[in-house]
């Protein structure tokens, strides 16, 4: 159900201001409840599978003017827990 309101949050990218959107839905969901369900999850399909759908909701207009390698600061605890 998180994931659903992460995704739903989201959505509301380009009608509620971006700064909003990404407090709402990057600080508040995903790095205070959501990521917490993904470190909890034992390594494997189930936590990849996850994943996938937390990146899946993500806006790409959000990435498109980053450096290769950067991220958005909201997302570097869910990139350490990608690389681990």
């Amino acid at each position: 159900s998180l994931l659903q309101l992460l995704s739903n949050v989201l959505l509301w990218d380009g009608i509620v201001p971006e700064d909003t959107v990404r407090d709402l839905g990057l600080r508040k969901l995903l790095n205070r409840y959501l990521l917490l369900n993904l470190l909890n999850t034992p390594p494997g399909p189930d936590n990849i599978e996850k994943c996938n759908k937390v990146v899946a909701c993500f806006p790409e207009r959000w990435f498109r003017d980053l450096q290769s390698g950067s991220t958005l600061p909201e997302l570097l605890n869910l990139c350490q827990h990608l690389l681990q």
